[in-house]
């Protein structure tokens, strides 16, 4: 805590001291003839920055796969602005569907998305409840899915690719306050902008909450769910000339969970003698940590574009139980330990071969090593399961694993004439886990726009997704026999790469320069279905497959502008299943797993319907915002044959910009979150991998103040 608040008043040092030297300039009462050459030089560097992230673009564009974007107009709309968590902007795109511990499905899937920050790929980290990345950052964030062309390998659900502020833009400082409802504390800082041939940005903050995780009951005051999380990332690119540059970006965060209680629970077991305990008085907390670095270099010419990258990222969950309370109710208390060290490079390039065709290829190599140590109370049971002593027994269970993934691939974007690009190539990818696995996959888009404001699209992928390699659950079975611990089933098959077949086609239409809307609809099929739940007392998530699944549904979107008002309305439907499970079986109970064998059920974050809506008008520097959520609804119940009641929430914010005179300027903010204060579930403790109860935030209430200098 003491070396964050020092970096936040040194932060704010640094960007006083020089706001007071450009306003001592700004102040001579002698003007320059001309502009002094720093002033020059920094343009011209702003100029360089800007061409050369519009050339980055043309390295690895979407060419032809659906993408939805929100810049920064959008972000400060939504509820709590750019201090809204992360996967609250997300949630906002089409298809979309809110889970529990902040996890977000796209299309029916669970996880598989891929992060690009300025289009180089962000190694995957531990699940957690944590928002390792933070809204503050960001300029603007697309979601890029459907049939991906071949550059966009390994998790291909989605991908969200994010463009970070810079600065070149971002000149000056800037320190905000957020506080509100469920004890919400959080000051935040940015700072950027250039010096000679470096563009600098940097940001940190620091929340704290009364509601760190889902309220596992419908109370509006949580009990034991604070969270203290730190955040900080940095940019900084260096033009070497006009054509080339390099760019580091880091990034850090630590955050500390209280995992919440769920008063008035029975005691299952004796500890001791003991056979009372207060389920409000529970202990369990979980620490999560990780940190990134990304150093690129970027090239071009008028035919030729490279970026070449190297990586480095660490994540780590720890969860620590309540050692006595866990035995009451749970017979079980693990203490877990999960690591992930990833060390990688990536070389993308893009070439013109001529005025009909571009040639695109690249390279991906990525080597991970994880960790996994527990320590594990339990109790003896005899053949019928029944607790034959109180006194707990300790059993560790320790497991290590690397894993390596390599990837290539080439591509040519051919337009035969101006309204027609067709986009095919394919990728060879190879996994080396628990298993090696390796797959060729052949890519092929189109594009058409027969009319200026109408483009129309189609595209085919296979895909090959290895299975993360921190949720390969690596426990030994054997250990914990005649114990609460074991396990009804005993078999265990690796879980493998899931392997499908995608196809996605939709158009985009704009009416006059004000409205537009799209139409999307997409189908897979798919061998070796991943999945992850929760098994155990531990929140942290396990990997399974199922033999066969298929994914289908559609999507709308339409946003409105004019003048002061816009406004965006997204609507996404799906149907998701899958059957036989056949890997990780011992995580399963014997009659949902006999069920799953030879039924198709619906994966466990299905959700027939998804939906979000806002708009937002200014005027005189006034700003008043409303956004809408609706979820029909995900599946519970044994083997997941329910689903949970419909929900939807609404938000309301008023921003005021106040000019001080030059660049300062006050803003002032006010949120309302969920202004019904809806009572919704968002798991019921049941279904395939659900541990306990989570119900969405009830109401709360929002103020902001930012100060830029």
């Amino acid at each position: 805590m003491k070396n964050f608040i020092a970096f936040i008043f040194a932060l704010i040092s640094s960007a006083t001291f020089a706001s007071a030297q450009v306003a001592a300039a700004s102040a001579s009462p002698s003007p320059a003839p001309s502009a002094p050459p720093a002033a020059a030089t920094a343009n011209n560097i702003v100029v360089t920055s800007q061409e050369l992230d519009l050339s980055r673009e043309q390295i690895v564009p979407s060419l032809g796969a659906t993408r939805y974007t929100v810049g920064p107009d959008r972000i400060s709309q939504q509820a709590q602005g750019e201090d809204a968590p992360f996967n609250q902007t997300i949630l906002r795109f089409p298809g979309v569907t809110q889970d529990s511990f902040g996890q977000l499905h796209v299309r029916g899937e669970h996880a598989n998305l891929q992060y690009r920050i300025d289009d180089v790929l962000l190694p995957e980290g531990i699940t957690g409840f944590g928002q390792e990345l933070s809204t503050r950052f960001v300029d603007n964030i697309s979601l890029i899915t459907g049939a991906l062309p071949a550059q966009f390998g390994f998790r291909t659900t989605g991908v969200i690719d994010i463009h970070t502020k810079s600065g070149a833009a971002f000149t000056g400082a800037d320190v905000s306050l957020e506080v509100g409802s469920f004890d919400t504390f959080m000051p935040s800082v940015e700072y950027g902008g250039v010096i000679g041939q470096l563009t600098y940005y940097g940001t940190a903050s620091y929340l704290h909450s009364g509601i760190g995780i889902e309220n596992p009951t419908r109370s509006s005051s949580p009990i034991h769910d604070d969270t203290d999380q730190f955040k900080q990332f940095a940019y900084l690119s260096y033009i070497i000339d006009d054509s080339s540059r390099l760019t580091l970006l880091l990034s850090g965060n630590e955050s500390n969970f209280e995992i919440p209680n769920n008063p008035g629970q029975t005691p299952a077991f004796v500890v001791n003698g003991e056979t009372n305990f207060d389920s409000a008085k529970l202990n369990e907390n979980q620490a999560e940590n990780s940190s990134y670095a990304i150093l690129a270099y970027q090239k071009k010419s008028e035919v030729f574009n490279v970026q070449a990258s190297i990586f480095t990222r660490y994540s780590g969950v720890l969860f620590r139980p309540d050692n006595v309370g866990d035995l009451f109710f749970n017979g079980v208390a693990s203490r877990v330990d999960r690591q992930i060290y990833t060390h990688g490079a990536e070389l993308d390039m893009s070439y013109n071969l001529n005025d009909q065709n571009t040639v695109r290829g690249g390279l991906f190599f990525n080597a991970s090593f994880a960790s996994a140590g527990t320590l594990t109370s339990v109790f003896p049971v005899d053949a019928a399961g029944s607790q034959t002593s109180d006194v707990p027994l300790s059993i560790a269970d320790n497991s290590n694993q690397n894993g390596y993934f390599y990837g290539s691939y080439l591509q040519d974007e051919w337009k035969p004439f101006e309204q027609l690009t067709i986009n095919f190539g394919g990728r060879f990818d190879l996994s080396d886990e628990v298993i090696t696995e390796s797959q060729f996959s052949p890519r092929v888009n189109v594009v058409y726009t027969p009319w200026k404001d109408t483009s129309i699209h189609a595209g085919y992928a296979r895909y090959f997704t290895p299975p993360p390699l921190e949720n390969v659950n690596q426990s030994t079975i054997a250990r914990f026999a005649g114990t609460t611990n074991e396990s009804a089933i005993t078999t265990n098959s690796p879980v493998k790469a899931e392997r499908a077949n995608y196809f996605d086609a939709g158009f985009t239409q704009k009416i006059g320069s004000d409205f537009q809307i799209g139409l999307d609809g997409y189908y897979k099929h798919s061998r070796n279905v991943l999945d992850e739940g929760q098994f155990g007392t531990a929140l942290i998530l396990s990997s399974f497959n199922y033999r066969e699944g298929e994914i289908y549904g559609g999507e709308l979107s339409a946003s409105y502008s004019h003048g002061g008002f816009s406004s965006y309305l997204n609507v996404g439907v799906e149907h998701a299943t899958g059957e036989h499970v056949s890997s990780a079986q011992f995580l399963f109970d014997p009659d949902e797993l006999a069920y799953i064998s030879d039924h198709s059920v619906f994966l466990d974050h299905d959700q027939r319907v998804s939906a979000s809506a806002g708009a937002s008008y200014y005027w005189q520097k006034w700003t008043f915002s409303a956004d809408a959520l609706y979820g029909n609804g995900l599946r519970s119940g044994f083997a997941n044959t329910q689903k949970l009641h419909p929900y939807e929430t609404l938000n309301l914010g008023v921003e005021r910009d106040i000019p001080l005179g030059g660049v300062r300027a006050l803003k002032v903010r006010f949120d309302v979150v969920n202004l019904l204060d809806k009572i919704y579930e968002l798991r019921d403790g049941s279904g395939i991998g659900v541990g306990a109860p989570q119900y969405g935030q009830r109401r709360g209430f929002y103020g902001t103040v930012s100060y830029t200098f």
